[in-house]
């Protein structure tokens, strides 16, 4: 399914700047990133356990926030695009 991970962490602090690092990196390992803050990434139940898990033991629940969207499988009519960035398949494999 197509879970939407986006997160808002406070770097206003040395600390939270290097927990921002470690969120997008993370995320980065589970999907593609759509725009800063915002990863799209194809995971079944599993993997969507896991990284809310990585995910939480990282941020400061005090001052940063993580949102999951949940698409699900048919997400391909859900999504709109208008702008620069192209869209792109995120269960289309990557040619490097």
């Amino acid at each position: 399914m197509l879970v939407l991970i986006t997160y808002d962490v406070n770097t206003e602090t040395e600390a939270g700047k290097r927990r921002l690092r470690k969120v997008a990196k993370q995320c980065v390992n589970y999907g593609q990133r759509g725009q800063n803050s915002v990863f799209e990434c194809n995971l079944d139940a599993a993997k969507l356990r896991q990284v809310k898990a990585i995910l939480e033991d990282i941020i400061d629940k005090e001052v940063d926030s993580l949102r999951f969207y949940n698409l699900g499988n048919k997400y391909k009519d859900k999504i709109e695009h208008i702008g620069a960035k192209k869209s792109f398949d995120v269960t289309a494999p990557l040619i490097f």
